[in-house]
């Protein structure tokens, strides 16, 4: 024990520095949703900013002035925090700027013309159906349109880019740029007051081919769009084809409207989803077929095992414990330390450390304080949570180290410092090297990936090594059994234990809890659609650790009957094994409901899907693990033994 007593006060003193600087500098940045409107009276000027072009199709984000728009006299970009920068935020001022309550009609912003090169980048973006993300008062910009199958307005999250479609007689489809914005500007007015605040953002988009007398200059009064003359843009019947040696003169409109709604619900109509009634259904019907299955499980085991516990209890004949089967039978066996224990150790702290990370994110979630108006909120912190929850990462994994008598406690900790991040940030660093080459602005710049490692290095492994620390110098947790020296013979076994089925057998019910709103989750990430049922994910949530569990201790419980005391490593994976179908999931969701063509957008997305499916499985797997370790333990130390 000599090794661990190195200046104990030192190492406290480092960390609290660490944790300190740490929180001066977020500080800054933090941000609560709601808490400080912005009010603006007659004639204030409203500053458009524009935000990264976006398509379902590549899911490569590019920014704003990565196509030939209208550019202002300095382009300044708007701080942005962690998570928005790995989202391929990129947010910079526009050359639209508003008056409050001010209408405007035709108004010039710029006037270009096209070469070959240039054409051929609308084009590009067309094809991939890019959309053009724009903010105001921190409200994304969406174009309203009415579904046939529902009454209500449904909003689309940025402006197209343009459209490919016929015109005319013409029977080669071109391309049409949406060069005219007629943008609604919502506000809620105070009554007692002049100020008001906005509410809404939204935008009609048409792509008119603007006509001019003589030579262009920046004075020119346009005959196509005309203020003067009340004459402006209400159609797209005669659209600015995108060619070369095209001139393009981008245009907008401004109206100003007063809404009912309040600065309070302004996110509520974002927020609304067309299949709000599916998922309510979906998520209670998914709730009562698990907690059917969970009363059902629950109480089988529970009549099951009082009746054993109460045979095995019972004064026997030297005949009846000769003749003893079932569970009690291995009890000097079921303690006895696995194969590759420190890997097991390893993965059941990083289990704990993303267990940590998710409930509290969950928490916060719920309670409303990572809102989708705080832009990258959600990211930051559970990338931070990830860093801080470090010291129960190497708590628990020390702990049940100790437990399988290691001695070497630093080698464990820096497994469990580097083991699963590094793999992480393996398949990350491949990936982003390939937005790299596709030069999007989803690549992450250097001083984010600095940052990243930083995180990594300086905050998340001192802190697994403070939690290894406390955890090794506590004592050892005592087997509620002694454990023989000679390993006993496992029985051959029925074809329904073969390890391998009955692992892949207990994946199914946790992947079924969750497999719903998992769809409503790839919907919202590559689809590009906020999701904000957080309540619904914590119910969800609570499910799935249930359903691990109960699953788990179920299929240990009947291994142990048959005789097989190798349940350390099999309770870990049997609910593990839900990782599995959830990659077979996303890998379905992509072939049925993305239209994904390009191969290096197809990686990408099954890169991110193998990182979220090596993350479910490190979760579900350790839940079900400490399941199956408090059931073996109750059991065990439940029965009398000679």
């Amino acid at each position: 024990m000599e090794v661990l007593g190195e200046r104990p006060p030192a190492i406290q003193r480092w960390v609290l520095c660490v944790m300190l600087f740490s929180f001066i500098t977020s500080v800054h940045s933090f941000y609560l949703p709601g808490v400080a409107p912005q009010d603006f009276v007659k004639g204030d000027l409203l500053k458009v900013k524009v935000n990264k072009l976006t398509s379902t199709k590549t899911q490569l984000p590019y920014s704003y002035y990565s196509l030939p728009y209208c550019k202002p006299e300095k382009i300044v970009d708007s701080a942005e925090n962690l998570g928005e920068v790995l989202r391929g935020d990129r947010i910079e001022n526009s050359p639209y700027v508003f008056k409050m309550r001010e209408p405007q009609m035709c108004n010039v912003v710029c006037h270009i013309t096209l070469d070959a090169k240039l054409a051929k980048e609308f084009k590009e973006k067309i094809d991939d159906e890019y959309r053009v993300n724009m903010i105001l008062d921190n409200l994304p910009l969406v174009v309203p349109y009415k579904r046939p199958d529902i009454d209500s307005l449904v909003y689309q999250h940025g402006v197209p880019v343009g459209l490919k479609s016929h015109f005319g007689e013409s029977k080669e489809e071109k391309y049409f740029i949406y060069n005219h914005l007629t943008f609604t500007v919502k506000f809620h007015k105070d009554e007692e007051t002049d100020a008001a605040r906005i509410v809404g953002f939204e935008v009609k988009p048409f792509s008119a081919k603007h006509e001019y007398e003589g030579k262009w200059d920046d004075k020119k009064r346009l005959t196509t769009c005309d203020p003067h003359a009340k004459r402006t843009i209400t159609s797209s019947d005669s659209p600015q084809e995108v060619e070369d040696k095209e001139e393009i003169i981008f245009t907008y409109d401004v109206e100003f409207k007063e809404s009912e709604v309040k600065w309070a619900s302004r996110w509520d109509t974002y927020l609304l989803t067309a299949d709000d009634q599916i998922h309510w259904f979906s998520i209670v019907n998914s709730l009562m077929i698990v907690l059917f299955l969970s009363g059902m499980v629950a109480m089988i085991m529970l009549r099951t095992l009082y009746r054993d516990i109460s045979k095995y209890n019972q004064l026997e004949t030297q005949e009846e414990a000769q003749e003893e089967t079932g569970w009690k039978l291995v009890h000097g066996d079921v303690f006895r330390t696995p194969t590759n224990s420190d890997l097991l150790c390893v993965y059941v702290g990083t289990g704990v450390q993303f267990f940590g990370m998710i409930l509290v994110t969950m928490i916060f979630a719920a309670l409303g304080f990572l809102s989708p108006s705080n832009r990258g909120g959600l990211m930051t912190a559970m990338l931070l949570l990830w860093a801080f929850m470090g010291l129960f990462a190497g708590y628990a994994a020390a702990r049940l180290y100790k437990m399988f008598k290691g001695i070497e406690w630093k080698k464990i900790t820096l497994r469990t410092a580097f083991t699963f991040p590094g793999i992480v940030f393996a398949i990350f660093f491949v990936l982003n090297a390939l937005i790299w080459g596709e030069k999007s602005s989803g690549a992450v710049p250097f001083g984010t990936m600095f940052a990243l490692v930083f995180l990594w290095f300086g905050i998340s492994v001192p802190l697994v090594f403070v939690g290894s620390y406390v955890g090794f110098r506590k004592p050892a947790i005592e087997d509620p059994v002694k454990t023989n020296k000679i390993p006993r013979q496992i029985p051959e076994q029925a074809w329904y234990m073969n390890p391998i089925f009955s692992i892949l057998i207990g994946g199914i019910l946790p992947f079924g809890a969750v497999f719903i709103e998992l769809f409503f989750i790839l919907t919202s990430i590559w689809l590009h659609q906020f999701y904000y049922i957080f309540g619904f994910l914590f119910l969800v949530l609570v499910i799935l650790i249930i359903t691990c569990a109960e699953i788990t201790v179920v299929l240990c419980y009947f291994q142990l009957c048959s005789e097989d005391y190798l349940w350390w490593w099999r309770s870990y994976l049997t609910s593990g094994s839900s990782a599995l179908y959830l990659f077979l999931y996303a890998a379905f969701y992509f072939f049925t409901k993305l239209d994904i063509t390009k191969p290096v957008s197809g990686v990408l997305y099954f890169g991110y899907m193998l990182i979220a499916s090596y993350s479910f499985f490190v979760l579900t797997g350790t839940i079900g693990f400490y399941a199956c370790f408090w059931f073996t333990r109750l059991i065990y130390s439940s029965v009398k033994i000679d």
